[in-house]
């Protein structure tokens, strides 16, 4: 694709790297056969190759973000199944984020918007803030029919009660079963903690349970999820930031790895090195920590899981996360981890397309996330499993319904069902 930036203009590095993304395209359109978006609404404006030219139009002529612009590019999911499908190697990611960032700091948005934004992330990135955020929903119930349309997305989807806060969300040392191994730092998060601390538990228990001592750093925060996807470069650095320091503390007394169970963190934890490429005094230091980083499917894959302990175990649908297949590339893992572990793996039709979650997507585009969970709900009945595996957060809580169920399926965590195979609990409801 021909661009026409100035000089002055590409001196920014996020306009460079856009630049060089916008070339890459050969507006060739086999993205759009692959984008959940494009797939519900037929529209070339809300199909990769059409956000593309926005972005492109916008960011070379300067515009002030016109509410067109801004509705279409809101409306992607940020599920990078079109960064998996394109043939010239386009980073969509990367220059998606530029364009949201770059309307973020042109104010495009009306107060109300912004401001609502804004909460959104410093709730759902401090535990305690989400914590009683959840019991003000809870509150709100009866009056859902009244709030308007995304704050009322917000309140169905709180839960009707949270479980009590575990350890594994608080710093500290997990030693390892027997001759230590390796020792890695989790990743806790923000939401996982306070909705499902059960994940970390079972990843905690199964890590040591094989030779891994696991760390809870000192001063890590939110990866900086939210913040990067709304827009906000800046609080998405400063979180990056904290957690590199975190680490680097751990580092100095020996890590082979930074573990984290959620895959829409882990996506953007390996993104660090980018994140911070253009200051000197952090670019390495982001580089280091990207590196390190691995999913638990990964590290678990690299160790000799103990030989299951259950019998007649049970079919399981595994639902690839858009973060983990686009976002991380980890496909094999979980599946060959899975049958390692003596289930049936089967697979779910549409594996590619997003069930709608993809963060904050639900509450702000509620509409389209509830058709895209109707489609994958469907796709996942149509397997007839008892038990569906998920290695991300968000797709489990918008998939499952208040007893953990999605269509008569239990919802577990994949950390969860490895756990169990080899020692640990029954996950919860099975």
């Amino acid at each position: 694709m021909q661009t026409f930036f100035s000089p002055v203009q590409l001196a920014d590095p996020g306009t460079a790297d856009a630049n060089v993304q916008l070339r890459t395209c050969v507006h060739c359109g086999f993205c759009t056969a692959t984008c959940p978006t494009y797939l519900l609404l037929g529209d070339e404006l809300d199909g990769p190759r059409g956000r593309i030219y926005l972005i492109k139009e916008m960011l070379e002529k300067e515009l002030e973000p016109p509410p067109g612009t801004i509705t279409h590019l809101d409306r992607c999911l940020t599920c990078l199944s079109c960064q998996t499908t394109c043939g010239a190697g386009v980073n969509y990611m990367h220059l998606l984020d530029h364009a949201r960032t770059y309307i973020e700091e042109k104010k495009a948005r009306p107060a109300g918007e912004r401001l609502m934004r804004a909460a959104l992330v410093k709730v759902l990135s401090n535990r305690k803030l989400f914590r009683l955020a959840v019991f003000l929903a809870r509150l709100a119930k009866p009056f859902t029919a009244l709030l308007p349309g995304s704050l009322k997305a917000m309140v169905r989807q709180a839960p009707a009660s949270l479980p009590t806060p575990s350890k594994t969300a608080l710093p500290g040392t997990f030693p390892a079963d027997g001759p230590r191994i390796s020792r890695v730092a989790l990743l806790s998060g923000c939401v996982q903690p306070v909705l499902q601390p059960s994940i970390d538990d079972a990843a905690v228990r199964l890590l040591t349970r094989h030779g891994v001592e696991v760390t809870i750093a000192q001063g890590q925060a939110c990866c900086g999820a939210m913040a990067q996807h709304m827009g906000d470069a800046h609080g998405a650095k400063a979180r990056a930031k904290a957690n590199i320091i975190a680490w680097e503390a751990e580092m100095a007394r020996g890590l082979d790895a930074i573990v984290i169970t959620a895959s829409g963190c882990g996506t953007v934890v390996k993104d660090y090195g980018f994140m911070l490429r253009d200051e000197p005094e952090w670019a390495a230091r982001a580089a280091k920590i990207s590196d390190l980083t691995k999913d638990i499917s990964e590290v678990l894959a690299g160790l000799n899981l103990k030989a299951p302990v259950i019998t007649n175990a049970p079919a399981v649908a595994y639902h690839s996360a858009c973060s983990l297949q686009h976002g991380q590339k980890v496909n094999d893992a979980p599946r060959n981890l899975l049958t390692r572990a003596g289930f049936t793996v089967k697979e779910i039709g549409e594996g590619h397309i997003c069930c709608g979650s993809a963060g904050t997507y639900s509450m702000l585009q509620p509409e389209l996330a509830g058709r895209l969970r109707e489609r994958k709900l469907a796709n996942i009945q149509a397997t007839g499993a008892s038990i569906v595996a998920a290695g991300n957060i968000g797709c489990i809580q918008h998939l499952a319904d208040r007893r953990g169920e999605v269509g008569g399926a239990r919802m577990v965590h994949t950390a969860e069902l490895l756990d169990w195979a080899t020692g640990g609990p029954n996950p919860s409801g099975l």
